[in-house]
């Protein structure tokens, strides 16, 4: 799947609507293969975004978990370290 969506359950604070219409935004770029669509699709592609977040926004408020919800900053630090391992230092 598309690198460049995370996960955004179980955080503290919760995902914001910015962070899940990004998530579906990327999704719907990726299964379409459209970046920008052309106006012909760009109805279609909007719509998809647009469902595909309000149905994600559904799924976090109803999914539950019984672990401690992860800290943004401290994952993101997390995130850093394994990309400095991986490629280095820029």
């Amino acid at each position: 799947m598309c690198r460049s969506i995370k996960s955004l359950h179980n955080f503290d604070p919760p995902a914001t609507d910015d962070e899940i219409f990004a998530a579906s935004l990327q999704y719907v770029r990726k299964i379409s293969g459209f970046v920008n669509p052309s106006k012909a699709n760009e109805g279609a592609f909007t719509m998809a975004v647009n469902q595909i977040a309000a149905e994600s926004r559904r799924l976090l408020l109803a999914i539950e978990s019984n672990a401690p919800p992860r800290n943004r900053e401290i994952e993101a630090a997390k995130a850093k370290e394994r990309s400095v391992q991986r490629f280095g230092r820029q």
